[in-house]
């Protein structure tokens, strides 16, 4: 007698995937015009037009991952005809894109397979509990997806995140300067903490108190489960809100887990930052070599004669050269021609973005639709003096006190400042082209919407779940912190790599010698050095997205947010 062939629960039948909406902020906008439609395709004729286009071939990463999911998450239909139908049929979606859904159930299944088959596997083989976690999961990410719709990434990127990166900048060179140590009785750290306060990190961790350490800890962890509970009292549905149990369950492994892992562990360390400074150095470099197929055919340049040994070929050529003059004014006119095409291809990139910026949007309206499957309108936002120029933006003050342009080059920060503000406030109006909407601001909006845009979003879960769950699984436990030598051959490696960066012609320009600028760089990346002190910068900036993302938590606590829910705690 056969069985019957298992369904999915009915709380696990996927909708109709929505068609990806536009960001209502200035940086995921897609300025694509499409033709408005007379109805709304009803969800059988979007079906259809889904399962027709054609889907690029997965990757072997690609295939690995959705054998995890459906081995954790949908172990019904592993051993059933309905093995081959697609993740997105058999999961709820948590997004507008199957991409970026296969990243973030990668996660789930990462943390349901190490976290609650571990004890839950143990006490029975239902699956219920996890069909019922996908799900809040799922109705929690559909609404982050609406309200990230809202936020103007624009500001938060390039302005508010800058600030507190700067701030932490400035209060480290503060408590770490010489005058002022010799002066205090306090330790750095300490007058760090009190120049850029953070709650979670009190009380200052002293090496000889270990009541100190045991107390910063646990507010740490009460900070962590704090922010986590706000968010759940706004994203969770009412009725699993009610469920003290699930609540506690969820905001454990999201604040511990997730959370604790990461911010509170080796995230924060500042090996673990330059590691990943050369990483991404090594990243960009790489992609500005010339990709090489491995088929090039080898050109033998020598000439007869050489080829059969009637003339010394010319590396066997032991005469002193004769011609060092001629060698040298090469070389001049050679780098002469290559610089000359550098600029005059940068001033072709500049002269073509102008023209191009000119004819889109102004920044102080954005394309949005205002439903599924409504048409696109253009809809203006706040009046433009509630704009801050993006030439203010705190992004060139940031690379200017990296930088320390104030001291090393007085003048260059002073005439940098004042083409700054006679671009944006000038008296003449001809010449504020960098003012709201003006024609510098038009073109550098134009170049954060052509390339921020919401195809970064997979390949930056892609990073992120690859750090936090190395080859999908766990980390294993931590090993101990490299030792004084090792971290400062990481932080000297970083440093190399940083100057490979820089072209001789600068660090000429500036009067250091390579090694000198060597020196230069390992002292800035010395600002990452202290755990401590990077945990500050950590949860602010943490703290900021979530307010952007969640506004209700700037103004209620856990208790007002979940009253206003109704539910009493």
């Amino acid at each position: 007698m056969t069985q019957p062939l298992l369904r999915p629960p009915t709380t696990l039948q996927p909708r109709p995937k929505a068609n990806p909406t536009s960001s209502s902020s200035s940086i995921s906008s897609q300025r694509v015009k499409t033709p408005q439609q007379s109805r709304a395709p009803s969800p059988s004729e979007a079906r259809q037009s889904t399962s027709t286009r054609p889907s690029p071939t997965p990757t072997a990463s690609e295939k690995v991952n959705v054998a995890l999911i459906r081995r954790v998450l949908c172990p019904q239909q592993t051993s059933t005809a309905d093995d081959t139908r697609p993740i997105d049929e058999l999961l709820p979606p948590l997004s507008s894109s199957n991409e970026v859904d296969l990243q973030f159930y990668t996660i789930i299944a990462i943390v349901v397979k190490e976290l609650v088959y571990s004890w839950y596997g143990k006490v029975t083989p239902d699956q219920a509990f996890v069909e019922e976690v996908v799900r809040i999961i799922a109705h929690c990410t559909r609404a982050v997806e609406g309200r990230l719709r809202k936020v103007d990434f624009e500001s938060l990127l390039l302005d508010e995140i800058p600030e507190l990166v700067e701030a932490h900048v400035l209060a480290y060179r503060i408590s770490h300067g010489s005058a002022q140590t010799s002066r205090s009785s306090k330790s750095p750290s300490a007058v760090y903490h009190e120049l850029n306060f953070h709650p979670a990190m009190s009380p200052v961790l002293e090496p000889s108190l270990e009541a100190s350490t045991a107390q910063q800890s646990k507010n740490e962890i009460d900070y962590r489960q704090l922010l986590v509970q706000g968010a759940i009292a706004l994203l969770l549905p009412t009725e699993d809100l009610e469920n003290a149990c699930l609540r506690t369950l969820v905001a454990d492994v999201i604040a511990e887990t997730i959370l604790g892992k990461s911010i509170g562990g080796r995230v924060c360390e500042g090996w673990f930052i330059w590691t990943s400074i050369t990483k991404l150095v090594d990243g960009v470099k790489a992609l500005s070599k010339p990709r090489t197929t491995g088929e090039e055919i080898e050109v033998d340049t020598r000439s007869r004669l050489e080829k059969f040994g009637l003339l010394s070929e010319r590396g066997d050529d032991t005469r002193p050269a004769t011609n060092g003059r001629r060698s040298t004014l090469s070389e001049i006119f050679w780098r002469v021609v290559q610089y000359g095409y550098l600029t005059v291809v940068g001033l072709q990139f500049v002269v073509v973005g102008l023209f191009t910026a000119s004819s889109e949007p102004r920044r102080s309206c954005w394309i949005k639709k205002t439903a599924v499957d409504a048409p696109m309108a253009q809809i203006t936002v706040a009046p433009a003096v509630t704009l801050r120029p993006l030439l203010d933006f705190k992004i060139f003050s940031l690379v200017s006190t990296t930088l320390d342009l104030s001291f090393r080059m007085p003048w260059l920060s002073g005439s940098l400042a004042l083409m700054q503000h006679h671009l944006v406030q000038s008296p003449l109006n001809l010449l504020r082209v960098g003012a709201v909407d003006g024609l510098l601001d038009q073109y550098l909006h134009h170049l954060l919407v052509t390339h921020l845009n919401a195809s970064l979003i997979t390949p930056v879960l892609s990073s992120i779940r690859m750090t936090l769950f190395p080859r999908n699984a766990m980390p294993p436990p931590t090993p101990d912190a490299p030792s004084p030598e090792q971290q400062s051959e990481i932080r000297r490696h970083c440093a190399e790599t940083l100057c490979s960066l820089c072209p001789i012609i600068l660090s000429r320009a500036a009067g250091l010698s390579r090694q000198q600028l060597l020196q230069e760089v390992e002292d800035e990346l010395d600002v990452w050095g202290d755990a401590y002190l990077n945990k500050h910068l950590a949860y602010q900036i943490l703290e900021l997205v979530i307010v952007r993302v969640l506004p209700e938590m700037g103004d209620k606590g856990v208790k007002e947010l979940m009253e206003a829910r109704g539910i009493e705690t």
